[in-house]
């Protein structure tokens, strides 16, 4: 079997111990009689076997003369260390290993017979450009700096994974140019340095098979172990943010430098903003980015050409620059990233993406001002630096991710998916600024030409119903209490209960005939102040006891009241608005999808919704009018949609109430603005007040001429003002009839007007129920009522 067997590479491989032998050639006549004689061995080993210094590549033939190799090694294997030293002797590029310490065959042992020994850091792939690059060390005497450190991973006799470093000598090692080996010129050099990934231009370069390397090397080989270890645990731990700390940039510096070997060597960082594609400057003591020099933030297209955008963003692979000068003129200065290193006066760089599963967070720039200093070879360094840059980044990023949360939950409060990004933005300027050393300041959000729209599902009567349930529940208490008082003055006959008697007797007729706003206070105040203090005196009276008991056993213990048809009530109110709000919200889910617009909703007797939409709101060049139309359609079929679902659960709810919707169009754009002191957004200038004067009072309005409020059960009522705002909903109207939302009575009037507002209309139509979800029948409001009833 021969070395060379099934290996692309540009290099012959002979194991061959000509230049160790050269050694001993050397030692012949020294001074030394031992040393003259153990070399005058060795040379006699060589000459009785000459294939020995000829070199071979038969591994066959490493078993035949085994002896002889291990004569020849003696020196360098020396028995009195090999119980200590780690250390073989093997062929380069290969895990063929034909000479090693005891120490080392221990470690193999105690790994066990199914373990397989295989070099770590050593990447197939590469192999081939790895070996033309120490060919053009040998050869031609270029230095190029590509020391990446070599590993083995044994276990040990407990299965522990333990770390040996490998340090080559390659002393003993010669490479020849044979006769059909191109030369590699100066202009050869300078392509390559660019271009390490570039397997075909290594093979042109350098064609397989032609030169030939003669020699072997030793590997001293250390436990490290515990250096491991303590890096393993950096790379998890590294992270916290120093960019406050005015010495960490300067040991930053100094860090990369030693692992590049150079000092005219600078380090700077830019992140990757996802949502606006642009990168972004990193804000702190001594950071710098040299992709966008004096900018805070640049597009990627515009800080990137083509070919290094998809480089960077979409492979999440490094590139260099070797020379910016010559691809400076080459690219007559059009390439943006190459423009602005040559403006700072750089000569080399190196871009590598900080990028982990979720995509690129930000770009790492190494740049020189030393041409050639930094290319794609000596780039490979990174791949052992870069996990504790990522660890540290993703850190940073979160970190920064939570202080923006925390900033926006201070100055404002929950904030609308829509607008967040505005939050975010001015947070990002907050932070800049403090860093920066300056007095930071939320500025004021607002957002200019966009269009209201407002809608409500009331509950009718939902004053009257809640006086009818206090009503019933003060007179139910009264009479509880006069049954007490009835027995109290049975047995005992005081003055005193006959007058208790008579004030609650006076308060029941009040109940019954004129209940006014104040009414329930003042009862209230008697059966606190008055009527409980007796009761608890009564309770001493044992025949008495079971009447007061059955008393305050009827006494909510939360409220503190007798809490039966008030509490079905506000369960009601409770439930409605909790029902309502979650349809709205589903649907407004799915609305968000057609095109991003805020929302908001509150609960009251009943749920109200604001939406706001427009091109400011989007901070993309997309809205259309179309938009709007599509979402004031969805607003009125959802409403109707909301009234159906209402009246399908309405027999569910502790009290049958019933409820009326009503849409406002408002036709010009307005301006909102977002009020820190009552966070919440408000609308701005005197104008667009009217739209919030006409949202409060204008569904208690009525139709003119007559006292009918213009929202009625089993209708929905449109309001509007401009006769262009009624031909559109008479569209929508019209479509909403011919798919059995709407009945066929629609029906426009004029409001009564409201105080400062004239020119209100209203579209009113009856909605078509379905009895149950799935029932293919419309009922109108009354035929609904009556088929529910029946």
């Amino acid at each position: 079997m021969d070395i060379n067997d099934n290996i692309d590479s540009p290099l012959i491989i002979k194991v061959s111990f000509n230049k160790l032998l050269n050694q001993y050639q050397n030692l012949i006549e020294a001074d030394n009689d031992f040393i003259a004689a153990n070399a005058r061995r060795v040379l006699k080993i060589a000459d009785d076997n000459p294939i020995l210094r000829d070199g071979f590549s038969d591994l066959n033939l490493l078993n035949t003369y085994e002896k002889e190799i291990e004569g020849i090694l003696q020196d360098s294997f020396s028995p009195i260390l090999s119980r200590n030293e780690i250390k073989t002797a093997s062929v380069p590029f290969q895990d063929i290993i034909f000479n090693s310490s005891k120490r080392f065959k221990s470690i193999l042992e105690t790994a066990g017979d199914d373990f397989e020994l295989q070099m770590k850091n050593m990447p197939t792939d590469q192999r081939y450009i790895i070996a033309c690059t120490i060919i053009l060390n040998f050869c031609y005497g270029y230095n190029l700096n590509f020391k990446r450190p070599f590993f083995y991973e044994i276990p040990d006799a407990n299965g522990i994974m333990r770390y040996y470093k490998i340090l080559y000598n390659a002393d003993f090692t010669e490479i020849v140019p044979k006769k059909n080996a191109p030369k590699i010129t100066q202009k050869d050099y300078d392509e390559l340095l660019d271009n390490f990934e570039n397997i075909e231009l290594w093979k042109e370069k350098f064609p397989p098979n032609t030169y030939e390397f003669k020699g072997f090397v030793i590997s001293n080989i250390f436990d490290v172990t515990d250096d491991q270890s303590i890096s393993n645990i950096k790379s998890s731990l590294i992270g916290e943010d120093k960019r406050n700390d005015e010495s960490f940039m300067q040991s930053f510096y100094e860090i990369f430098q030693s692992l590049f070997g150079l000092t005219d060597l600078e380090v700077g960082f830019s992140i990757f903003n996802h949502v606006e594609q642009s990168f972004e400057r990193v804000y702190g003591v001594g950071m710098n980015s040299f992709l966008l020099n004096d900018l805070d933030s640049k597009p990627c297209s515009e800080a990137l050409c083509e070919w290094s955008y998809n480089r960077l963003l979409n492979e999440n692979k490094y590139f260099s620059v070797s020379d910016i000068a010559r691809d400076y003129k080459r690219s007559q200065g059009k390439a943006a990233h190459i423009k602005v290193l040559h403006q700072q006066g750089y000569k080399s760089a190196i871009f590598a993406p900080i990028a982990n599963e979720n995509g690129l967070m930000g770009i790492l720039e190494i740049v020189s001002k030393a041409p050639k200093a930094l290319n794609s070879i000596n780039a490979n360094k990174l791949v052992d630096v870069m996990p504790f840059i990522i660890s540290a980044v993703e850190r940073s990023q979160n970190e920064e991710e939570n202080l923006i949360e925390a900033i926006i939950q201070k100055e404002c409060t929950s904030i609308h998916p829509s607008v967040h990004w505005r939050f975010e933005k001015e947070a990002k300027i907050f932070i800049k600024d403090q860093m920066s050393g300056k007095e930071p300041n939320f500025n004021k959000i607002a957002f200019e030409n966009i269009y209201p729209l407002y809608g409500q599902i009331d509950i009718k009567g939902s004053s009257e119903a809640r006086n009818w349930a206090t009503q019933q529940d003060l007179t139910l208490q009264l009479t509880s209490i006069n049954e007490v008082l009835e027995a109290a003055t049975n047995l005992e006959g005081l003055p005193i209960y006959e007058q208790y008697t008579y004030q609650i007797t006076d308060f029941l007729k009040g109940l019954s005939s004129n209940f006014q706003v104040d009414s329930e206070h003042q009862i209230s105040r008697f059966i606190k102040d008055d009527a409980e203090p007796l009761l608890k005196h009564l309770y001493t009276k044992d025949s008495l006891k079971g009447l007061v008991d059955d008393y305050f056993n009827k006494i909510d213990d939360d409220v503190d009241v007798l809490y039966h048809h008030r509490k079905q009530y506000d369960d009601t109110i409770a439930l409605i608005n909790k029902e309502m709000a979650a349809l709205l919200d589903q649907k407004q889910a799915e609305a968000q999808l057609m095109y991003p617009h805020y929302f908001e909703r509150f609960k009251t007797d009943g749920v109200e919704h604001n939406m706001y939409i427009g091109e400011s709101l989007t901070k993309e060049d997309s809205f259309n009018p179309i938009y709007l139309y599509n979402l004031r359609l969805w607003q009125l079929q959802v409403m109707v949609e909301m009234e159906n679902a209402y009246y399908q659960m309405q027999t569910d709810f502790p009290v049958p109430l019933d409820v009326a919707s009503m849409i406002l169009v408002f036709n010009q754009p307005l301006s909102i603005s977002f009020r820190m002191d009552e966070k919440q957004f408000d609308v701005d200038g005197t104008y667009n007040a009217r739209y919030e004067i006409v949202k409060k009072r204008v569904d208690k309005a009525y139709i003119k001429g007559t006292t009918e409020r213009v929202t009625q059960k089993g209708k929905i009522s449109i309001v509007y003002s401009q006769k262009e705002d009624e031909r559109e909903y008479l569209r929508y109207v019209k479509f909403l009839q011919s798919k059995k939302y709407l009945d066929d009575d629609l029906e426009i009037v004029e409001l009564q007007d409201l105080q400062a507002v004239t020119g209100l209309k209203a579209i009113r139509a009856s909605v078509l129920y379905h009895k149950e979800k799935d029932d293919k029948a419309f009922y109108t409001y009354d035929d609904l009522m009556k088929e529910i009833k029946s």
